[in-house]
């Protein structure tokens, strides 16, 4: 089989079935191990997967820039954001993460709530000054444009001195063994550092995030109090992901 065949055969493979694992196709396929491997290394450096221990997942499709991140399963997103909505109460202190699932959530959200939101998103921050009842708090640093947020040292010291009753967190993926993954490694910090200052975290995972990857690993599963997702409930990953203990919050389909 030729190399090019190879590999088609491979994201045909991937396609499908939503992994790779290297063993499995060395021994079908009658190659070496390392073989398989330096394909997996060659389509990610491609941007067609994303290569994890032992083979490799589909590149989660939130990875793109945030403008081409609007087009996105914007219905979907919808969804999950009026989910994550309802989490929050009159009087609570919210933490909203960047992104356009969370700016879904700021629209989603009663024109008369009265709550302190803390951010690091400008984006979002605008989006709020028409609510004249939610108090904002904007968390400044240097502005990762991908994201438009603020990450780095300055952002999260400023993080470091917010208390919140909820995080909704965003992610570019959620996957049973490689747990929540994003893009950029400050960015991921950052997530972190706000997790830590909530009493609970929900992340808000619109179908397109759900059983792909991205390369810098948020936060454990285990730290986080439930999985906002719109993706059907017999789907392979949210199975997995209920096998593994994490609470599915439906948000509708």
């Amino acid at each position: 089989m030729l190399v090019a065949e190879r590999r088609e055969l491979l994201l045909s493979r991937l396609r499908a079935e939503g992994k790779l694992v290297a063993t499995d196709l060395a021994r079908e396929l009658g190659m070496s191990e390392d073989s398989v491997r330096r394909d997996l290394r060659e389509l990610a450096a491609a941007g067609l997967c994303q290569r994890v221990y032992g083979g490799a997942l589909p590149l989660s499709p939130a990875l793109v820039d945030y403008g081409a991140r609007r087009e996105v399963e914007p219905a979907s997103k919808q969804r999950v954001a009026a989910r994550a909505a309802d989490l929050i109460r009159p009087g609570d202190r919210v933490i909203l993460d960047g992104g356009t699932t969370t700016l879904a959530v700021v629209r989603a959200l009663p024109p008369d709530l009265a709550a302190t939101v803390i951010t690091h998103s400008p984006t979002i921050a605008a989006a709020l000054v028409d609510h004249p009842t939610i108090e904002t708090l904007l968390i400044g640093g240097r502005i990762y444009k991908h994201s438009a947020v603020a990450c780095g040292a300055v952002a999260a010291e400023a993080a470091s001195g917010v208390s919140a009753d909820v995080f909704l967190l965003g992610v570019t993926g959620v996957h049973p063994r490689e747990g929540l993954t994003t893009g950029d490694a400050e960015e991921a910090a950052m997530k972190r550092t706000l997790a830590s200052r909530a009493a609970d975290t929900y992340v808000l995972a619109s179908k397109e995030k759900i059983g792909v990857a991205g390369p810098y690993k948020v936060m454990p599963l285990d730290d986080v109090a439930g999985v906002i997702t719109d993706a059907p409930q017999d789907d392979p990953t949210v199975l997995g992901l209920k096998r593994t203990g994490v609470t599915i919050v439906p948000a509708g389909s």
